[in-house]
């Protein structure tokens, strides 16, 4: 009995396995329904009118054309009849344009492009070529340009070729986030331009620096070869992922804010221990932008005017925290601080 149990109970949990991957919307009769009849009228006719340009260059097919259309009929019935709304796939309907699935998460994920192209032109006029954090702070500016293209291109057709470019290089953005940061508080930088007033040798800082760089160059290998050879992407693990190594990044900048008797940070290798600078407080606030924008993502709910959802909004508070976090970068990297450990 107890085998015929066990039995029953697997063949039970792979007939449920295709709704752990859908939603109520695209499984409803009336959607499938709508769908079937569509293709069979528009797709599978002797002469199929072609989808316009902007649609062919996004990628859609004429089967994909009907399903947004059914979403959006369904949809239109459900609010004249004040019914909720379903999502399709996974996502809240959205109105295209321009062949784009969520416009607006497009246009703020160009906002947060622009962003990071003006903090990597601040950070290249004002902070001076022989500062050691200057090339990795830039090579941050641009890994993060590269995870917000990834990230407009995945909004503009969810594909999963798309997914994966966007979820990989966002990946990517946040573990050098980290990268960089260690290597900053815990001045690891290179020892030819600076001095440490701490007891390891340029030999001994050099070797740590290396190890670094090898562990986050393996966490990465391994954090997309396990997405990549699963038979299904694992959502849960990525999102743990990105919000373990985030909030590492976060907790190293808020010891940096706290008062000297509090942190365990030498924020600067030529001052005292107790020495903190105005700007001390900025990395304070940034994480509780990020934080607070981040929960935004909590908040989910049906797009308003089907354009407007929480992931977009999400997108479009990260612009100006991007900003603030640049001229935080300029200010620590101009301080006196470094100035007294120089050669």
């Amino acid at each position: 009995m107890t085998t015929r149990r066990a039995i029953a109970c697997l063949i039970a949990c792979l007939a449920l396995l295709p709704l752990a991957y859908s939603s109520r919307g695209d499984q409803a009769e009336e959607f499938r329904g709508c769908v079937s009849i569509c293709r069979s009228r528009t797709c599978q006719s002797s002469a199929p009118e072609p989808l316009p340009l902007a649609l062919r260059l996004a990628r859609w097919t004429c089967e994909d054309d009907c399903k947004y259309h059914c979403m959006h009929l369904i949809t239109d019935r459900a609010v004249e009849h004040g019914r909720r709304i379903e999502q399709y796939h996974g996502k809240w309907p959205f109105w295209r344009f321009a062949g784009m699935q969520e416009p607006a998460s497009v246009l703020f994920s160009i906002f947060n492009f622009a962003a990071h192209a003006f903090g990597a032109r601040k950070l290249q006029d004002r902070v001076p070529d022989e500062h050691p954090m200057k090339n990795y702070y830039l090579l941050f500016a641009f890994v993060s340009m590269n995870a917000w293209i990834w990230s407009s291109v995945f909004h503009t057709r969810d594909l999963p070729t798309t997914e994966k470019l966007d979820y990989f290089s966002a990946a990517l953005a946040i573990l050098y986030a980290l990268y960089y940061t260690v290597i900053r508080l815990f001045h690891l930088y290179p020892m030819e331009r600076t001095r440490l007033t701490a007891a390891s040798t340029p030999s001994t800082t050099s070797r740590i620096r290396r190890l670094w760089t090898l562990v986050c160059a393996l966490t990465f290998v391994a954090h997309i070869s396990y997405l990549t050879l699963l038979p299904r992407f694992d959502y849960s693990y990525n999102m743990a992922f990105n919000l373990a190594i985030g909030m590492s990044h976060n907790l190293l900048w808020l010891a940096y804010s706290l008062p000297s008797s509090l942190s365990f940070i030498r924020r600067y290798p030529g001052r005292a221990r107790s020495y903190r600078p105005p700007h001390a407080f900025k990395p304070a606030i940034f994480t509780l932008l990020t934080t607070a924008a981040t929960a935004l993502e909590l908040f989910d709910f049906p797009p308003w005017g089907r354009i407007i959802d929480a992931h977009s909004l999400w997108h479009l508070a990260t612009a100006p925290i991007a900003v603030f976090w640049y001229d935080f970068l300029v200010e620590d990297a101009c301080d006196d601080g470094w100035r007294a450990s120089r050669l």
